[in-house]
């Protein structure tokens, strides 16, 4: 016996004679032989906890925080401030650590927190009704596809090239699984081509799927596209930025069927990649289709309010040809920093915030485009995300420029090249209200000089090259 293995050599063979089986190796007869580990793991020799202490300090040291340098790297995931507020009810034990809330008359703070949240996300989206959140924003986005086909069985989607480049794999992802296949539509000028759109969008189109503002920061015009999916009777799903959403008109004003997104903006932060919670609402026609569990409100035997679980469409709670998700937890710890965020804003803090974004990234989008070489990718209104192109050769070009910024404690942003190759030389640049006037033009600054050095040493090589000829 070990301090973390309990089972004692004993113990196992009680277990096995229990069960029927004369050894471990028993339980994985199914598995081929040429699937399993034939040796033992190569581990090293076991470390004393002060050792492993020592170890995992320096390998976190490899990482870069928000915190190490000035970023403003976005693409889904924001570097916006948490106020102590969230860390301090988030952490209470009654939030903390319970699990799901099956028995509701001892979780009805849980369940409370839940139905809040999703009234918060109603009122944000327009929508009529919303769930208790899941994983992420890609992961919505597949589901509310999921809820599409349910909605009338047809067999394709139509989806904007403008909407996350994850959002889009993942829905790929899951519609080889039930049988659908994906059209893309591109961008002219920032935002979705409407007459592809058009043209895009048939009899056999279940859904078609955009994004409020795009991948590239462009504020879409969704009275169009979403007038062109309804006349084709194809359900609309609109995956939004949460935080514009103070300033734009909410998705549910046009319309759209389903309304998604990464709730990760909403009092979370980054933590090199999550958890964060992706946020789900829809009309109330498709209720009984969405994804995961709804919290509902109601009254007790004495005539007290109360909450419980209103509606629960995952396997584990019906049969399975019936559910909707096999998703089995909510981000709900997540989900509640993201209502307490949004409780300490209030409407007024959310306007001011986006009103406080849009100048920001207004002066930074003026200011970079000033910068010798470098241009906006599009003029569409922005708020709080833009591109723009480098001048340079190619994403690899883009890559030194990074690493030179990088030297200077810069993180000028997110190079477009990964995900869009008709733009190499991109770079999608975010503001949050972190970045104060002096990181902007701090950022104008070292990304101007770096940009500079690799054209003289793309234009150094290129004569070296000639000379040598």
């Amino acid at each position: 016996m070990t301090r973390y293995t309990a089972a004692t050599d004993a113990d196992r063979q009680a277990m096995l004679e229990a069960i029927g089986v004369a050894s471990v190796d028993e339980l994985f007869a199914d598995i081929p032989e040429s699937l399993r580990c034939a040796a033992p793991l190569e581990l090293g020799a076991g470390l004393s906890e002060a050792e492993v202490y020592a170890h995992l300090r320096e390998l976190a040291a490899r990482n870069t925080s928000t915190e190490d340098e000035v970023s403003f790297l976005g693409a889904g995931m924001y570097d916006h401030y948490v106020p102590a507020l969230i860390d301090m009810l988030t952490s209470r034990s009654e939030f903390l650590t319970p699990y799901t809330p099956y028995q509701p008359e001892i979780s009805q703070g849980g369940l409370q927190v839940m139905f809040e949240y999703q009234t918060a996300i109603c009122e944000l989206t327009g929508m009529d009704v919303s769930n208790a959140s899941v994983y992420e924003g890609p992961s919505a986005v597949a589901a509310a596809g999921y809820l599409a086909k349910l909605a009338n069985g047809r067999s394709r989607f139509v989806v904007s090239r403008g909407v996350h480049p994850h959002a889009r794999e993942t829905l790929v992802t899951l519609c080889a699984g039930y049988g659908m296949s994906v059209s893309e539509v591109p961008l002219s000028d920032g935002v979705t081509d409407l007459a592809a759109w058009g043209s895009a969008i048939d009899e056999d189109v279940s859904a078609v799927f955009v994004a409020q503002p795009n991948y590239l920061g462009a504020v879409e015009d969704l009275e169009p596209l979403v007038g062109l999916a309804r006349e084709r009777g194809a359900l609309v799903v609109c995956s939004a930025d949460p935080l514009t959403l103070g300033l734009l008109e909410p998705p549910g004003a046009f319309g759209v069927d389903v309304c998604v997104g990464e709730g990760q903006p909403l009092g979370n932060r980054l933590d090199f990649g999550g958890p964060s919670f992706g946020f789900f609402a829809t009309r109330a026609e498709h209720m009984r289709r969405m994804p995961g569990r709804i919290a509902g409100e109601t009254v007790d035997v004495d005539g007290r309010r109360g909450f419980v679980l209103t509606l629960q469409t995952r396997e584990q709670h019906i049969r399975r040809e019936r559910a909707t998700s096999n998703i089995c937890t909510a981000q709900a710890l997540n989900a509640l920093a993201g209502v307490v965020y949004l409780s300490w804003l209030g409407r007024a803090g959310l306007v001011e915030l986006g009103e406080l974004l849009v100048q920001r990234t207004a002066y930074a989008r003026s200011a970079l485009a000033a910068v010798d070489g470098v241009s906006l990718l599009h003029e569409q209104p922005v708020v709080r995300e833009f591109a723009v192109s480098l001048g340079l050769r190619d994403l690899e070009a883009v890559r030194r420029v990074l690493r030179r910024c990088a030297a200077e404690h810069v993180n000028p942003g997110h190079p477009l090249g990964f995900d869009y190759p008709e733009h190499p030389d991109g770079l999608l640049v975010a503001i949050t209200e972190q970045r104060s006037r002096a990181d902007i033009d701090l950022l104008v600054d070292v990304l101007g000089r770096a940009v500079r050095a690799e054209r003289a040493g793309a234009g150094a090589a290129s004569a070296g090259g000639e000379a040598a000829e």
